[in-house]
């Protein structure tokens, strides 16, 4: 098993924990954000789609991106913010790469792009609906709860931004470092579980 993969079947080994990087998507409403991976927002305020990393070492980058995010926009964000956090928090060039299979992670020029770069960092395999496993869920849930407890509501856009950027920037390490460490109970629910679904 390669430390890129997702441990689990044979060997529990869950010392990539420490060099894992969580990375996901939400979409914000002006009165909530919601964890809707790759969705648009209807009808109503409007919104924006957010998408952020972290690990255990350091928060990383959020950025507001395009509600449908598209493969030349993700192949920016990786190249762009994803190889500079990945050299900044892992310079021994050991750091794990999490994404899920949304469609442009999966397109055949982003994949080359990691490919490229396996001598800085490894892209760890995934499940494919595996929303358990992602600690990142948790981080949009605490945003969401935030955003509802602020009045008034976000009257614009801009507003909305700027509110969610200041909750993603003023998050605990002890939360985020607390979801990266939760990985081994993830992983193993989800395998007695036998892939359904989990308290997380």
């Amino acid at each position: 098993m390669s430390g890129s993969e997702l441990p689990g079947r044979m060997n529990l080994d869950f010392s990539f924990i420490t060099s894992m990087v969580v990375s996901g998507y939400a979409v914000c409403q002006a009165n909530s954000c919601s964890p809707l991976v790759q969705q648009v927002i209807q009808a109503g305020g409007g919104g924006i789609m957010l998408w952020g990393t972290f690990s255990l070492a350091a928060l990383g980058p959020v950025l507001v991106v395009e509600q449908t995010m598209k493969v030349a926009n993700y192949l920016n964000i990786i190249a762009d913010q994803l190889h500079l956090y990945m050299t900044f928090v892992f310079p021994t060039r050991n750091g794990i790469f999490q994404q899920d299979d949304a469609p442009c992670h999966k397109a055949r020029i982003v994949l080359e792009w990691f490919k490229e770069h396996t001598d800085e960092f490894h892209l760890m395999s995934w499940p494919p609906n595996s929303p358990d496993l992602n600690p990142m869920e948790h981080i949009w849930d605490v945003t969401e709860r935030q955003l509802k407890t602020q009045t008034p509501p976000c009257p614009n856009i801009s507003n909305l931004r700027d509110r969610c950027l200041d909750i993603w920037y003023n998050l605990s390490p002890v939360m985020y470092q607390k979801l990266v460490a939760s990985m081994p109970r993830r992983v193993a629910a989800v395998l007695k579980a036998k892939g359904g679904a989990t308290r997380y």
